[in-house]
């Protein structure tokens, strides 16, 4: 058995910015992080060299390891507090801002590129959000700072080594199985640590998971009663386009951050990760899930501009398996693509047809994730979020004329998993004592930026009673 002032569980950003935060405050307690993955520096994806997904065992390098999804990501930080989950419901709106300043600096103190985008409100930006408001959506202010995809992966491996210097003890390909309970109070957790079980005691107890753990986290919850609601689930699509289309709002605002309540459903639709010259990539989570995603480098370009659809799904009761539901969706998609991600031409989903190979080699847009299986992502998406979709995109053509073409890409599936919101205070305790879930998997926020800021919010918590 272990013993340990604070157990982290998952070396996301939640996690890891909790234990930064704790060193720049002069913490004297002891720290330990256990992630299931490696550390950032032996993280790396075959596909590299292979061309297609190797479906790595037991788990997908991109969205596992030292700093989660995080080091693979385009790592684009949202510098304001309205874009990235629902934490200024919580805390506050003005806090919360504060907080994402001073998390800001982190990075930049880290390497982070000092420019921002989309920072000047200019009348190109008016036009802009003209259209939008013509067309029914809302264009949401939000400055972004870049890191890049290879630039993440250098930033992330200088801050491991931080708190490795400073005496945090990281384990890594070390998965914890469960908490340890007395009562109504969190005692730590059990671990699996070079085949053995271990426990490992704190005090304070931090679930981190992302959305990877997700799933696990809400399994959790019903495990051991701790208080939660079934929240959102994100149902949706990566679309793909020629940067000649998205020229303008690419240069303008880097990324278009814009939300609509298309009829007939009025259900919240939103874009999300756009990357001007970016590539779409593949992600497997557990059970040999397989989700598209996106990603942009700071040097190396394509042809094309990426970006995510995603249509918001709220159930009643008596559901209340958000995740699972959303996962039934990727599996069918799944199922139809031969375990590969599925991609169709826009225009072929409104003629009604699936799109084959050869239509893709005439198109002027070239599918940067090229082991994608050209076919319907219609025969496995719900009615209604395929509708929303249909509609958002169309919207969307008359804030970015072209964006509905008949060529443009649409792969699937782009699933969010962060439904599982967990209760907390403002002193982010659940109902059971010495235990605290932040990041993606606790429901609160959605991005990397938002799940730093918590857990620097929850490094000040833990060490105020130090001072």
């Amino acid at each position: 058995m272990m013993k340990t002032d604070v157990v982290i569980v998952g070396a996301g950003p939640a996690g890891i910015f909790t234990a930064l935060e704790m060193l720049r405050r002069n913490t004297r307690q002891k720290i330990v992080i256990v992630e299931k993955g490696r550390s950032v520096r032996n993280r790396f994806c075959p596909k590299a060299k292979t061309g297609r997904c190797m479906n790595c065992k037991p788990y997908c390098h991109i969205t596992t390891g030292f700093s989660g999804a995080g080091a693979f990501s385009d790592g684009k930080l949202s510098l304001s507090c309205e874009v990235g989950g629902d934490l200024p419901q919580l805390l506050g709106s003005d806090f919360v801002q504060s907080i994402t300043d001073y998390t800001d600096t982190i990075y930049l103190d880290f390497g982070a590129d000092t420019h921002v985008e989309g920072a000047e409100i200019t009348d190109e930006v008016k036009e802009i959000r003209k259209r939008a408001i013509r067309a029914g959506l809302k264009l949401v202010d939000c400055p972004i700072r870049h890191i890049g995809t290879e630039r993440a992966h250098q930033l992330y491996g200088d801050i491991e080594q931080y708190l490795l210097d400073h005496g945090v003890e990281i384990f890594f390909d070390c998965e914890c199985n469960n908490l340890i309970l007395d009562g109504n109070k969190c005692l730590g957790v059990t671990v699996s640590l070079n085949g053995a079980i271990e426990e490992i005691r704190a005090e304070h107890t931090i679930v981190a998971t992302g959305r990877r753990g997700a799933d696990w986290l809400e399994k959790l919850c019903a495990e051991h009663n701790i208080a939660h609601l079934p929240g959102t689930v994100d149902i949706g699509v990566r679309v793909e386009v020629r940067n000649e289309i998205m020229e303008k709002v690419n240069k303008v605002l880097y990324e278009s951050k814009l939300i609509g309540y298309p009829a007939p459903f009025k259900n919240k639709v939103r874009t999300f990760c756009q990357n001007p010259g970016g590539f779409v990539s593949q992600e497997n989570y557990d059970n040999d899930l397989a989700v598209v995603n996106g990603h942009s480098y700071k040097e190396k370009k394509s042809d094309n501009t990426n970006l995510a659809i995603l249509c918001s799904h709220n159930f009643s009761v008596p559901f209340n398996q958000p995740i699972e539901y959303a996962q039934k969706v990727g599996e069918l998609t799944n199922m139809l693509g031969a375990g590969h991600i599925l991609v169709q031409r826009f225009g072929d989903i409104l003629d009604g047809k699936r799109t084959w190979e050869k239509e893709l080699v005439q198109s002027n847009v070239k599918p940067t994730l090229p082991d994608a299986v050209a076919g319907d992502i219609t025969a496995a998406m719900p009615y209604r979020a395929m509708t929303n979709i249909i509609n958002f995109i169309q919207a969307m053509d008359q804030v970015v004329p072209g964006f509905a073409s008949y060529e443009t890409l649409l792969y699937s599936p782009e699933l969010k998993f962060y439904s599982n919101r967990v209760k907390m205070d403002e002193r982010l305790n659940t109902n059971i004592e010495g235990l605290h879930c932040l990041g993606d998997s606790s429901g609160w926020t959605r991005g990397l930026m938002m799940a730093s800021a918590m857990g620097v919010i929850m490094g000040r918590i833990l060490t105020e009673a130090e001072a």
